[in-house]
């Protein structure tokens, strides 16, 4: 009876935690107070809180944020250096001649640059020269903007920072091996509905209407740099890829090989002001970032501490079928949006924290179908704080922007959690 009462409270803070997302509250505090209730509301011991939900998960995720830390650098060098700005400005040439191969070109770019760049900063330092080139060759504003951000969604599926950040969950599975071989096909999928998403609307396109940013310029690239550097955003995946390297390696061998080729390192002082300027700056970029995985880190300790009131619940609701979770997610996925109760960065942290505590299924199998729908909302959620920048930057009414996107993200996750379930449910 007590064991109904308390999975009971413990389920109706959920949803009125669900709740407090959809209305906009602030998740670093939502998740340190979720802890705390569940805690409370589980009976757990003062000397357990204290050591399982609140110390040890911060400090066992210690690795995860120097990931993330690493990550963060290499975005910054990548802007700061000049070479996301380059590659970008490259593809403004072929826009006027041929704007719907352009914008498909801006498309595989954007992907690109943000298979290892990570943040709102870098996202706010390409957005704004790519979003006008964009409008220059006649892309309406209503499919510019989710053509960008769904584009930075795709490059999520191999991008190894937010990959480290839903480990917390699933902390057996590794950035390597099957599961890179998933994600890019993954992101290839997404490529391709969001190619699609722009053919289908060539017409409006090739029409010679022009939208226009009021109040912005859109901005010449004053750093040029030489065309080899170009795969430097693709080098922490081939070298994970062909070397088997951790992504720390693999990131900082990235960096240094940007910072030579693009001169930074033929002055000694001028390269210590710039490592000084960009790491200043990754830190910056991802210190909110930080406080909140540490709160919902804790809030997966005291979810994994709850799991035996739920399991009872969980098995005789959760079907055993791989394929029949996998076709739920995907039929669920826009349950992801608004921080909702599929989003790993939201509310979905409980349904994954509990998930995964159960092991009625394989962690190689339920992180990749969490990240699928979680990126749905990465993609396109308003609650993402650089698709939010995205359209205050354009001025894009929120309304036509998931009018746009959403269909396209909905169809994408379902077949990419078919392919979940292709590659680790069978």
């Amino acid at each position: 009876m007590a064991n109904i009462i308390i999975s009971s409270l413990l389920l109706l803070t959920f949803i009125g935690f669900i709740f407090y997302i959809v209305k906009g509250g602030n998740l670093m505090i939502g998740f340190f107070v979720m802890a705390i209730l569940w805690s409370i509301i589980g009976l757990v011991p003062f000397s357990t809180v204290m050591q399982k939900v609140i110390a040890q998960p911060a400090l066992d995720y210690g690795p995860t944020i120097i990931y993330i830390v690493f990550g963060s650098w290499f975005g910054r060098v990548l802007v700061d250096t000049g070479i996301a700005g380059s590659i970008s400005s490259k593809t403004q040439i072929l826009g006027k001649k041929a704007p719907v191969l352009a914008t498909i070109v801006i498309v595989l770019v954007t992907v690109l640059i943000f298979s290892s760049a990570y943040g709102v900063g870098s996202v706010m330092a390409i957005g704004v020269i790519l979003i006008p080139i964009l409008l220059s060759i006649g892309v309406p504003k209503k499919i510019a903007i989710p053509v960008f951000t769904m584009s930075i969604g795709a490059a999520m599926y191999i991008n190894v920072v937010l990959f480290n950040q839903i480990k917390v969950f699933f902390p057996s599975v590794n950035y390597s091996g099957k599961y890179l071989a998933f994600g890019i096909t993954a992101m290839i999928v997404q490529l391709i509905g969001i190619i699609i998403f722009v053919l289908l609307h060539s017409k409006s396109i090739k029409d010679d209407h022009y939208d226009v940013i009021e109040g912005a310029q859109q901005n010449d690239v004053t750093e040029h740099v030489h065309p080899i550097t170009y795969v430097i955003p693709i080098l922490p995946v081939v070298f994970n890829l062909l070397f088997k390297w951790d992504a720390i390696p693999a990131l900082l061998v990235s960096t240094l090989i940007a910072l030579l080729l693009t001169g930074r390192m033929k002055s000694y002082t001028g390269l210590v002001e710039f490592v000084n300027k960009t790491t200043s700056r990754a830190i910056n970029d991802i210190s909110g970032l930080i406080m909140f995985l540490m709160s919902l880190i804790m809030f997966v300790g005291a979810a994994t501490i709850n799991v035996p009131r739920f399991k009872g619940l969980i098995e005789i609701i959760l079907p055993h079928s791989t394929l029949v979770l996998a076709l739920a997610f995907g039929i669920l996925a826009p349950l992801a949006l608004f921080r909702g109760p599929l989003h790993v960065w939201g509310a979905g942290a409980a349904t994954a924290s509990v998930l995964a505590a159960t092991n009625t299924f394989n962690p190689m199998f339920l992180l990749p179908l969490f990240y699928t729908v979680s990126i749905m909302a990465v993609s396109i959620d308003l609650t993402q704080s650089w698709n939010t920048w995205a359209l205050t930057y354009s001025k894009l009414d929120a309304k036509t922007y998931l009018k746009m996107g959403i269909p396209v993200m909905w169809i994408v996750s379902i077949v990419n959690t078919l392919l979940v379930f292709l590659f680790f449910g069978r």
